[in-house]
Parts: structure tokens; sequence; C-alpha cells
């Protein structure tokens, strides 16, 4: 490889490590918030009670959605911005995905994304315990879209299910 080539893709890779000025300005107030009676006490209080407000609704929402459908497990959503539900595949479902040379978790997600466009990680890449089916989302969509991403999730894992009975 050119020196200069060399150089310029280690200071690309380099920069790649350290967050952007705003970044480190966001950092410097999640770190060192305001006190009560500084200006922007009272702001950042409200929105801060808003955003962890807003994420402990989105939370309750994706547990209560993903554990009223038959098949799906999912633990409850806490300190975290992702669910990871257990799904339980039947054995046709995993039979096809060793045929296409797939973890089941895998082809089911690829399923997902293919007949919805809902993106999910298999669980797989989780490290997951032998013969359980995961994935992870996230749970950082607004409310309604959240509500809608779940019915998505709902109407294709029925679908699936009876695709592999």
């Amino acid at each position: 490889m050119d020196p200069e080539v060399k150089v310029q893709l280690i200071k690309s890779l380099s920069a790649k490590l350290c967050p952007t000025v705003s970044g480190q300005a966001a950092m410097g107030v999640v770190v060192n918030p305001p006190n009560p009676g500084e200006p922007s006490y009272e702001i950042f209080e409200k929105e801060k009670n808003e955003v962890l407000g807003d994420l402990h609704t989105k939370a309750r929402l994706t547990t209560e959605i993903l554990n009223s459908i038959d098949g799906i497990k999912c633990n409850e959503v806490m300190g975290a911005m992702y669910a990871f539900p257990k799904i339980s595949l039947p054995e046709k479902a995993i039979k096809e995905a060793g045929k296409r040379h797939m973890q089941p978790d895998v082809m089911y997600c690829f399923e997902l994304l293919e007949e919805t466009g809902i993106c999910v990680v298999p669980g797989s890449g989780f490290g997951q315990k032998d013969g359980t089916y995961h994935f992870r989302m996230t749970i950082l969509p607004p409310v309604e879209e959240l509500k809608q991403l779940l019915d998505g999730v709902k109407k294709f894992h029925v679908k699936f299910l009876a695709k592999y009975k």
C-alpha cells in the first residue's frame, strides 16, 4: 500500500474513535447536568422526564404486545433500548433454514424484512442458548410507529407459523 494512502487511512480510522464536537458537548451536559437555580435547570428536567417517560411507555408497550403473540415470549424491557424476544419456530421452519444453510432465526429475520420491511437482528449473533431462537429490535421509534411495527411483527409471525406448520 502506498505510504501516503496508509497515513490517510489510519487518520480516517482514528477519527472514528473520537466523538464529534457536538457529541462531546452533549456528553458534557449528560454528565454535568444543570443544578437547581441555574437558567436551564427547569427545561433540562422537563425534557429529561419526557424522554425517560416516553422510553418507559415504549418498553411497556413492546413487552405487552410481543407477549400477546402466540409463540413469542419477551422479558420485560428494562434499562435498554432493545427488546430480545424468544421466538418458537416450527420444526418445518428449522429444517427449511438448514436446507438454506442458515440459522433458523436468521431465516426468520430475513423473511420478516422481505415481507414487511421490518428490520430486526437475529439472536444467533448474540450468543443465544443452543436450540433457542430470538431477535433483537429497538424500541426507539415514535409510539405510533412502534405500534405499527409491532402489529407488522404480529401479522408476520402468525403467517410464518401457518406457512411452516
